[in-house]
């Protein structure tokens, strides 16, 4: 039974395997490390927020907080690695475009030295379009919740 439970988990996504899934690289990666994956359904990510992120030079000097519009982006790098593994997509080329944020709201502020959890999951899924729901947390305390939708695509010519 156990051997059975084990062939049905996606397979673990170290930071090795976040990179050869996602086109996005530093200061832009937004995913250190994935948690659980279950394909067709949701993902489970983690960022650590180090005070060395770029973007906390000027948001906000004397009060670093993560802007909200990349907590959204670290949910839709998750997504992404959700949609890749669901569609099988691993390989092909393909890139995964927002389309719409919706319903994004904003709970608490994220700062330096904290683990911010990405959960995302499905909403609704097609060949070439994807809808998603994010809730992205610090210590269990939702600091963002969003719904959005995503194009799967080639890459630009």
């Amino acid at each position: 039974m156990a051997e059975e439970t084990k062939a049905a988990e996606a397979p673990a996504y170290d930071i090795v395997k976040i990179l050869n899934a996602l086109p996005h690289r530093y200061p832009l990666l937004l995913v250190d490390k994935v948690l659980t994956l279950e394909i067709g359904e949701e993902i489970r990510a983690v960022k650590a927020v180090s005070f060395n992120e770029q973007f906390f030079q000027g948001h906000f000097p004397g009060r670093p907080i993560m802007p909200g519009v990349l907590q959204i982006e670290a949910l839709a790098q998750a997504a992404a690695i959700l949609a890749i593994e669901t569609l099988e997509l691993a390989g092909s080329g393909k890139l995964v475009y927002f389309m719409a944020i919706e319903e994004a709201k904003f709970r608490a502020p994220v700062e330096p030295g904290c683990l911010l959890e990405l959960n995302v999951g499905f909403v609704q899924k097609r060949a070439r379009v994807c809808k998603f729901w994010g809730k992205a947390s610090v210590d269990g305390k939702v600091t963002c919740e969003v719904q959005f939708t995503a194009m799967v695509a080639d890459p630009p010519a």
